[in-house]
């Protein structure tokens, strides 16, 4: 059977001053009624229902993630006690779905991006599950057709037909403009969205191929699951596991064996990786603002303003800046500088000022 896994770490940065350390972007309202973590888990319903669905997070997450997600059994949220990367965290969420369906298929998903239409998404993710049942050795990704150079995406290229998707050729690393605009002109690149179909066992197997320490740890681990033992094993076993994302442990030397399929998306996809990709998310009013909440903007334009409550924000002469109104913190910031958002999350933290992170 399908079964879910939603990964959902993350330190609460980008979106500061709505994002914060025990409250990081997956659990934030940014488009329609949920937050992305609601919507993670709902867009696959009822295909996967949540009694079939597993979450990984950290424990400082665990309360909000099962006030957010009350219908997830309180067993499936496994709560990582540190952060490892993503194949210490997928290797853990296949030995706990192995011990009660021995021949689970996973669909594995980040917590924090916002795919629309669901019946879409849930089509592409039938086409997978197919795949996997004709090559059950296969790993089976979801790839998105690339409307722009990105720089900001890894990509996948693709190489033969097979099953209905392709065979993947090779996995490029976030390119430069010039490259990325190369790779469109091709028409065999798809980003990698982090979305992955494969046999829970499968997985293990391939950790135990390339990442041999991981399954090590997990095998030792494994007694105590079920256990009232099992926390205290798993934080000794889990920070000794090597911190390596997914893609370099397992699927790029599986893919150059030509076990990785890639299927190209039906759906709209975005990772809302900062402020200023809210527009292309939300849209712009008749001035090009993209606003939440009571606001009035004179003579401003390009921005991305943002309260809570019946706060007004109100600005004058302002271009191309986000504004964010919380309740115990204002950002005023230049829309697209990224980087002095994490230098001041980080001077924030150096001036003992910890109670707004």
């Amino acid at each position: 059977m399908l079964h879910l896994v939603i990964m959902a770490g993350g330190s609460g940065t980008r979106f500061w001053p709505e994002s914060r350390r025990a409250r990081p972007k997956q659990f934030l309202t940014l488009a329609g009624d949920e937050s992305l973590i609601q919507q993670a888990a709902h867009r696959v319903h009822p295909l996967i229902p949540a009694e079939r669905t597993w979450v990984v997070t950290g424990a400082l997450h665990a309360a909000e993630t099962r006030l957010q997600l009350p219908e997830v059994p309180a067993a499936q949220v496994l709560l990582e006690p540190c952060a490892r990367n993503t194949a210490p965290c997928l290797g853990l969420a296949a030995l706990a779905v192995l011990q009660h369906d021995s021949e689970a298929t996973l669909l594995v998903t980040p917590a924090d991006h916002l795919i629309r239409p669901a019946e879409a998404f849930r089509k592409t993710v039938l086409e997978g599950a197919a795949m996997l049942d004709h090559q059950p050795k296969s790993s089976v990704l979801i790839g998105i057709t690339p409307t722009y150079p990105a720089e900001g995406y890894g990509y996948i290229e693709r190489g033969d037909t097979s099953d209905g998707g392709f065979q993947v050729a090779r996995f490029r690393e976030k390119p430069n403009r010039e490259t990325a605009a190369g790779f469109l002109q091709t028409g065999r690149f798809y980003w990698n969205s982090g979305i992955f179909l494969w046999k829970a066992a499968r997985l293990l197997e391939l950790l135990s191929e390339h990442q041999p320490a991981i399954v090590q740890g997990l095998e030792r681990l494994r007694p105590a699951w079920g256990t009232p033992g099992w926390q205290s094993a798993l934080a000794e076993e889990f920070p000794r596991m090597p911190s390596i994302s997914i893609d370099y442990a397992v699927l790029e030397p599986a893919a150059s064996q030509g076990g990785v399929f890639v299927i190209p998306s039906s759906f709209e996809w975005d990772d809302v990786g900062s402020w200023q990709s809210l527009p292309a998310v939300l849209g712009k009013d008749a001035v090009g603002n993209t606003t939440t909440g009571p606001t009035c903007a004179l003579d401003s334009t390009g921005c991305v303003i943002r309260t809570t409550g019946g706060h007004l924000v109100a600005t004058i002469g302002l271009r191309d800046c986000v504004v964010v109104h919380t309740p115990d913190a204002t950002l005023v910031a230049p829309r697209d500088d990224e980087k002095a958002l994490r230098q001041l999350v980080a001077l924030l933290d150096e001036r003992g000022l910890s109670q707004y992170l």
